[in-house]
């Protein structure tokens, strides 16, 4: 089974009972995964965003 994050809700929500795709985040292995996805997306973001930086800097040399 998979779970997902409703963003309108602060939710976790499984397959059987998932809102539409708009309105979630997913899907996650583990209900804890899915209650984290949004701490997960900020890293993730960060992380990208470094990236990017780093990327535009090197280009610049």
């Amino acid at each position: 089974m998979q779970y997902w994050y409703n963003v309108d809700t602060a939710q976790v929500e499984s397959d059987e009972d998932r809102s539409p795709n708009a309105n979630v985040m997913g899907p996650y292995d583990t209900p804890e995964a899915a209650q984290n996805a949004l701490q997960t997306a900020h890293e993730k973001s960060e992380q990208w965003d470094e990236e990017d930086r780093r990327w535009n800097d090197e280009g610049q040399r």
